[in-house]
């Protein structure tokens, strides 16, 4: 069976990066003294995007939705998460992930489309949440496949192969 080697600790170490950017884009969206260090041009431009009518979703600045995707990822992330034997680990981790990706697809249109400007802060949120996707999708194969970190022969680790 195949192994996970890098996948756990890029997927932490993604989760961390787009948790810190969420982070900030929270902060700066509350706290009013503060502007984001963003440049202003005709294509970019961080606070038209982020005081945008779709900068919000029901009420709900997209900033702290950022952070409602990142903490649970965190957990589903952690090197313990990826040997768990629970398959609902690993499909909430699936889940999340396509979830995140379908969010990013709707502000990238709205970025581009409706408020026709596009912010580099929320673009590095995208650009994380894409490779976390990919990572995820392609090692659910692995964690999903039966017997996955089930001994086949005693002290036989399947996690270990190739090593």
């Amino acid at each position: 069976m195949p192994s996970l080697r890098w996948q756990p600790i890029a997927t932490l170490l993604l989760c961390a990066a787009g948790l810190g950017v969420s982070i900030y884009l929270t902060i700066t969206h509350f706290d009013t003294h503060l502007t984001l260090a963003c440049p202003k041009t005709s294509t970019f431009n961080c606070e038209t995007v982020t005081t945008s009518a779709q900068s919000h979703i029901a009420g709900i600045p997209v900033a702290v939705l950022g952070l409602a995707f990142f903490i649970p990822m965190i957990g589903l992330c952690l090197p313990v998460a990826w040997r768990s034997e629970d398959r609902r680990v690993h499909l909430a981790r699936l889940l999340l992930s396509v979830t995140g990706v379908g969010m990013i697809l709707y502000l990238i249109i709205a970025e581009l489309f409706l408020i026709k400007a596009i912010c580099l802060w929320c673009s590095s949120v995208h650009v994380i949440t894409f490779i976390l996707f990919v990572i995820i999708v392609t090692a659910s194969p692995v964690v999903l496949a039966p017997g996955y970190l089930q001994p086949t022969v005693a002290g036989d680790d399947p996690s270990r192969d190739g090593e």
